[in-house]
């Protein structure tokens, strides 16, 4: 087991731009996945939420999420589309700031295209909770973190005060 730190907020490699991955660098994959998936589960226990990390997060600047719901999911080079125009506002949480919340705008549909562990083609068309999630994810490959997106001045919060927080979801990165 591989537990890494991760980036927190002001590690200025959280706001790189990650590159592509390449057929040729599967095979190097299965241990930054296996690095991620330790990484959100130590953190999972650590913190009571994880649903997903980011391999920038982790300090690997490639196109790489996982994802652990039900089962794990491996999206390379993961793209986004067909977004819907209907928003929905959520308090967003990330692993890399842990003890805030930002109030961001997410689309509340999308499909995402992506390749698997195997190199297969996939895409899923996601909503609600898992295309806000998978936003965020996504956005961490292009070096943008959540409050980059936070609607206005008030769109902070720690977590320990989450009870105060207008009714709207948390999305639990």
């Amino acid at each position: 087991m591989t537990v890494k730190d991760i980036l927190l907020l002001g590690n200025p490699r959280l706001y790189e731009v990650s590159s592509r991955v390449d057929r040729a660098e599967l095979d190097k994959l299965s241990s930054v996945i296996q690095d991620l998936h330790d990484t959100m589960m130590a953190f999972r226990r650590k913190y009571g939420v994880g649903r997903a990390i980011a391999a920038p997060q982790i300090g690997v600047m490639k196109r790489l999420v996982y994802l652990e719901i039900d089962r794990p999911v491996v999206f390379i080079n993961p793209q986004l589309s067909n977004k819907s125009p209907e928003m929905m506002e959520i308090w967003d949480d990330c692993m890399s700031f842990p003890d805030l919340l930002v109030r961001v705008y997410r689309h509340r549909q999308c499909r995402i295209e992506f390749r698997g562990a195997k190199w297969e083609s996939k895409s899923l068309d996601l909503k609600d909770d898992m295309s806000e999630l998978l936003q965020h994810e996504c956005d961490h490959l292009d070096g943008v973190l959540a409050v980059s997106r936070a609607i206005d001045a008030r769109s902070f919060a720690l977590t320990s005060q989450r009870h105060l927080l207008q009714n709207r979801g948390v999305s639990g990165e």
